[in-house]
């Protein structure tokens, strides 16, 4: 019989419980990843207590609040705190979504907060990004032109235009990617859904001039093929768009200029 074996280290542990808050009548808990890279002790899990009547609303507020209040220590990632950035993206309740547009009304029980699963730990709650961004900048996310540029402005029609709503919106928080689980075990070659959720944003792009070489790039059986349509990108997306189909159109397209 196979036996495996959890490599050193890497057994979450029960971590650190604080104080609860004097005087509070609306007490929440929260259940949060700590792992720091330079103690050498196992990840654990921390719980902390909030006065939720002297609390913001989004997860977000938690954690600063918890962080400036309760615990310096706790690291995480934010920013711009309206969706945009996509700094603070992590698993909140067991979905990979943003902390700042995530209500703390929209969780039954305990909070529980994890980074973003089935990706290298900076420290805490803060995943580390830079194959994912690698994988981004490797599908030319500009535009490539070659002849008839403009002197001043690239105008499209207004058809043109509304081809690109629905992925130009995405603000790389890696929410899609690290729920997919495609991703999860072909992540080193596997582009994920959404560097190719960017790839058909330009691809389909009419002021762009590389369509031809943006298709050779992406005809490869692991860059683009191990999508399953699992749709879990879909469905994990904190701003509501559909990586599964811009996936299936670059499929589409492979498939009408090999006719």
């Amino acid at each position: 019989m196979v036996q495996f074996t959890l490599p050193k280290n890497s057994q979450i542990k029960t971590g650190k419980t604080w104080p609860k808050p004097e005087g509070a009548k609306n007490v929440r808990k929260f259940q949060i990843y700590r792992w720091n890279p330079d103690d050498g002790k196992n990840p654990q899990v921390d719980t902390y207590f909030l006065d939720m009547d002297a609390c913001g609303p989004m997860v977000l507020d938690a954690l600063i609040k918890i962080k400036n209040e309760v615990d310096p220590t706790l690291t995480f990632r934010r920013s711009c705190r309206e969706g945009i950035c996509g700094s603070c993206a992590m698993n909140i309740d067991g979905i990979n979504t943003l902390a700042c547009i995530y209500g703390l009304d929209e969780i039954s029980g305990d909070v529980k907060i994890y980074p973003l699963p089935h990706m290298p730990v900076v420290k805490d709650l803060i995943p580390d990004l830079t194959h994912f961004y690698a994988q981004h900048a490797s599908i030319m996310p500009w535009l490539e032109t070659k002849t008839n540029r403009p002197a001043k402005e690239w105008k499209q029609s207004i058809e043109d235009r509304k081809k690109l709503d629905g992925l130009y919106e995405c603000v790389m928080c890696a929410s899609c990617s690290t729920s997919c689980p495609s991703y999860w075990w072909n992540g080193d070659r596997y582009l994920g859904p959404a560097a190719l959720l960017h790839a058909y944003r330009w691809i389909i792009d009419s002021r762009d001039e590389a369509t031809g070489e943006r298709l050779d790039q992406l005809e490869d059986p692991f860059k683009l093929y191990r999508c399953h349509t699992i749709m879990n990108c879909a469905k994990t997306c904190p701003k509501g768009l559909n990586p599964a189909l811009a996936i299936a159109e670059i499929k589409k397209m492979m498939v009408d200029r090999a006719v």
